[in-house]
């Protein structure tokens, strides 16, 4: 007497090959007419839905803006040490202290320019930081 178990195995079995028999019958066009035919492909909650499957159009824009794509470009030690003095002399003018995105705003970089020179001014201790995360500011 089979089991619940092999029963259920061989219903699955069945089932796999009756469909790679369909899929080997059926021509390309009515296999992605079948697999795009309205059907959004889902990313994740909280994410805006993906093109159609198989569909056209334009891919739409990020939320916060265009972006420069790719990697920055290899920065010599050179390149490196004028962009801390750089940072160094706005932090100077900004006696108060100012952010990340102060600083940014003012030497009119990229976000992914900062990290490295803003770490070495505070290695050096040119400048030192109070704060945590955004909340961070940096003062000569």
């Amino acid at each position: 007497m089979a089991t619940l178990h092999d029963t259920i195995n061989a219903l699955a079995s069945d089932f796999a090959h009756q469909l790679l028999a369909a899929l080997r019958g059926a021509s390309l066009e009515e296999i992605i007419s079948e697999t795009s035919a309205g059907h959004v492909r889902r990313r994740g909650p909280g994410r805006r839905p993906a093109q159609l499957a198989g569909g056209g159009g334009e891919i739409p824009t990020p939320i916060r803006g265009k972006r420069k794509a790719g990697r920055l470009a290899r920065r010599s030690a050179e390149d490196i040490a004028k962009t801390v003095a750089k940072i160094v002399a706005v932090v100077k003018a900004h006696k108060k202290g100012i952010n990340a995105e102060g600083i940014k705003a003012a030497l009119k970089v990229d976000r992914r320019e900062l990290p490295k020179p803003l770490a070495m001014a505070l290695k050096t201790k040119k400048i030192h930081k109070k704060g945590r995360k955004r909340a961070t500011m940096y003062f000569a």
